[in-house]
């Protein structure tokens, strides 16, 4: 049978429809799962991805013009391929890649998740024969709570700080993190939260979508002796122990995302409190889609992805690594 996709020096390559999913270097025709850095490059001639993320990605991108902009499910024609793109869970207008050919169905995952969360749409399951999926946290050593636990934690550490005079600075990714930890602790409380401009710049996709937040003020509006005891701010991870930290003091710092699961992280980082979120599947996740997808044959890529594939092989099930330049969880 042959293959649907391919990988060159580009990306993943589909032949049959002369197409790209999340290609690192500039192509003719590029289809974007999402608009994380590592996944929507630059210097493509055109773009096909979900409605959702089209201001997202031109936004950080710069006006594109040849963009498609599809509707969840909504196929387009490739040649001999039918392409739909289908909710990931990841974040706003996060798309997993449906690929139909004579030779049957592959799916692209892009970056996905199961666990409920208020700020995008959730994952839907695809069925495919082939399954190219993520395994950024690819060991059984990674489970996630539900999120509104961790909001829970997130707004006892705020209000432990609140009684103290201390401001709470958080360390989260600007792009799907922080507006889901905005999301989930809207339904615990009103009070405003203090946004770093990387941040405050990728709020306004999220309310034009209908997405529930608690209400946010940039940091950059605020004179500089304004006091910020009490108050919850939210920053990117590289402005941890940058002079802008300065302004917050007296302040305690939190880092949220996966890899606070592993002992020791919180340490090594030099953070205060570590809040175990993350939008990508845990170990449990990960089996479940493959199993639900009915995929007889995966191909795992970024991450944990030696791992999965020694699992899924010790089990019968047909599977391999694809070393792509995607990154994960990773610091923006």
């Amino acid at each position: 049978m042959t293959p649907l996709i391919i990988q060159d020096e580009k990306g993943l390559y589909c032949p049959a429809g002369d197409f790209y999913v999340d290609p690192w270097r500039p192509v003719e025709r590029a289809v974007i799962t999402h608009a994380h850095g590592d996944h929507a490059y630059s210097g493509h001639q055109a773009y096909f991805c979900t409605r959702l993320s089209s201001p997202i990605i031109q936004q950080r991108l710069g006006k594109l013009e040849r963009l498609k902009a599809l509707e969840y499910g909504e196929p387009i024609e490739f040649g001999p391929v039918r392409v739909s793109l289908h909710p990931a869970g990841h974040i706003l207008g996060s798309a997993q890649v449906r690929i139909e050919s004579k030779d049957g169905v592959w799916v692209v995952s892009g970056d996905y998740k199961r666990t409920f969360d208020p700020s995008c749409n959730p994952f839907e399951v695809v069925p495919c024969d082939t399954l190219i999926t993520e395994t950024t946290f690819g060991l059984p050593i990674y489970k996630w709570q539900p999120g509104e636990k961790v909001a829970q934690d997130i707004l006892a550490w705020w209000e432990t700080n609140r009684l103290a005079g201390k401001a709470c600075v958080l360390f989260c990714y600007a792009l799907g993190k922080a507006q889901r930890i905005l999301a989930e602790l809207a339904k615990l409380t009103d009070r405003p939260v203090y946004l770093h401009g990387a941040i405050a710049s990728l709020i306004p996709p999220y309310e034009a979508a209908g997405i529930r937040m608690l209400p946010t003020i940039p940091v950059s509006e605020m004179d500089k002796n304004h006091s910020y005891a009490g108050e919850l701010i939210l920053a990117p991870p590289s402005a941890f122990k940058s002079p802008w930290l300065r302004r917050f003091d007296p302040y305690e710092t939190g880092f949220a995302s996966g890899w606070m699961r592993v002992r020791g992280a919180k340490r090594r980082r030099g953070y205060d409190r570590g809040f175990v979120l993350s939008d990508h599947a845990d170990w449990s996740e990960l089996l479940q889609t493959i199993e639900e997808t009915g995929a007889h044959r995966v191909y795992a890529t970024h991450g944990n992805s030696d791992t999965l594939v020694r699992y899924l092989n010790e089990r019968g099930l047909e599977a391999s690594a694809l070393k792509t330049q995607y990154e994960g969880e990773q610091e923006e």
